[in-house]
């Protein structure tokens, strides 16, 4: 792993939002981005560590991303709420061809 410390982090963050066995079924068959930053949101963490959590999960490579944006370029963009604050409230990825919401990104951690 790249970085445990940031993977135990997200690990237990679904543990305690979801339950161990759900949080288990989630990192080993996926779980969107959406329902990611839900439940960093919820988490007792500041904003700057929510917003790294969410860029280490997808700049990473601990994490399977689908679709994959390493074969084309790419750019994460933070949504904020309110505008210029530091609270990260959902991402958007920036393709040429598209705009992909958190919605639309699954993770599903990688075997070790």
């Amino acid at each position: 792993m790249r970085d445990p410390h940031a993977v135990a982090t997200i690990v237990d963050v679904l543990r305690r939002a979801y339950g161990d066995s759900h949080a288990r079924l989630l990192l080993r068959d996926g779980i969107s981005v959406e329902a990611l930053i839900d439940a960093l949101l919820s988490a007792p963490l500041s904003e700057r560590d929510v917003a790294r959590l969410i860029t280490v999960a997808l700049e990473s490579g601990d994490f399977e991303m689908t679709p994959d944006f390493t074969t084309r370029p790419s750019h994460l963009k933070f949504i904020y709420d309110p505008p210029n604050s530091l609270r990260v409230v959902d991402i958007v990825m920036l393709t040429e061809s598209r705009a992909f919401s958190s919605a639309d990104i699954w993770l599903r951690l990688r075997d070790v």
